[in-house]
């Protein structure tokens, strides 16, 4: 008996097959699985999860399930289409919540190409943001990098100074500054969510107007994450975790807790180690201590 965990979000996709004792048995990633970016992600997820074989439960956690009726409807006739009638659907960001939190009471922060809040506790289960890029997705590396082209346009036209920050974007882009309208149409959605990374290096460089745009992303992602407590009736101080490309950076996740006021819980499991233990639980498994164990330390070795 085996069970599939599938964490496919905007920007890459993680598969894990694994047995009864938490060993992962099979593992493969790839492209992200955005619905809106195109059918493209429906040949991807076959073509990803079919060498690895039949598997008696799967759960995928996909973007915008839940959040678009056409999209979920779907995406849930693909999974089953392609995994059989053991397979079903959560929200990407729900289930990165139970494989950082175990499922149990608290709040997670994603901060990948798109942002939200998820939490647990006495009110129920609840999200904050997550309204995607048009208008939301305040804190995430598509924010960052759309705030980052913003800064760099209004250098190149006078309207404020930042200099050395908008080299640095340009020549990470590896164009000139004539040349940025063109590269930013042209681009997927995921290209200008990359722009994060060389903000993240800049920041590190000790670049000013880098650092002040992770401040401000971890203020957006702080103010969700309050937002997020408050609706699911938890207090002050409540245990949160993260997920998500952003929150990898140190900085940010400390001025976040700055704004908390509570260390960050560091996840227990992966986003498709989530997958994975809601699958196993389909399952009938026994997914206590020993099994959680087993599966984050054999994740790890896949994921080096």
């Amino acid at each position: 008996m085996r069970v599939l965990g599938l964490d496919g979000g905007g920007t890459k996709t993680d598969v894990a097959v694994v047995e009864p004792s938490g060993e992962v048995v099979g593992f493969v990633a790839g492209a992200g699985m955005d619905p809106t970016a195109g059918d493209g992600w429906e040949d991807r997820l076959a073509a990803m999860v079919g060498p690895l074989g039949a598997v008696e439960r799967a759960v995928l956690g996909l973007p915008y399930f839940t959040e678009v009726p056409a999209i979920s409807a779907r995406q849930s006739a693909v999974a089953v289409a392609v995994l059989g009638p053991g397979a079903r659907v959560l929200n990407d960001v729900g289930m990165a919540f139970e494989g950082a939190l175990g499922g149990s009471v608290g709040v997670l922060i994603l901060a990948g190409t798109g942002s939200m809040a998820w939490a647990r506790g006495p009110k129920g289960v609840v999200r904050a943001g997550g309204f995607g890029d048009v208008f939301g997705d305040e804190g995430s590396a598509f924010w960052i990098g759309r705030e980052a082209l913003r800064m760099v346009s209004r250098h190149l036209d006078g309207r404020s100074r930042a200099a050395g920050f908008a080299a640095g974007i340009l020549a990470g882009l590896g164009i000139a500054g004539d040349q940025l309208i063109a590269w930013t149409y042209g681009q997927p959605r995921v290209a200008v969510a990359g722009v994060a990374v060389l903000v993240a290096r800049l920041a590190e460089e000790g670049n000013r107007d880098a650092v002040a745009l992770l401040g401000r992303a971890a203020r957006e992602l702080g103010d969700l994450t309050r937002a997020a407590m408050r609706a699911a009736g938890l207090a002050r101080g409540t245990r949160w975790s993260y997920a998500g490309g952003v929150l990898g950076n140190r900085a940010v996740r400390g001025m976040i807790e700055a704004r908390l006021g509570v260390a960050p819980t560091p996840p227990i499991l992966p986003p498709v180690g989530g997958a994975v233990l809601v699958a196993a639980r389909d399952a009938g498994w026994d997914t206590g201590a020993e099994f959680v164990a087993t599966l984050a330390r054999s994740l790890r070795e896949r994921t080096r």
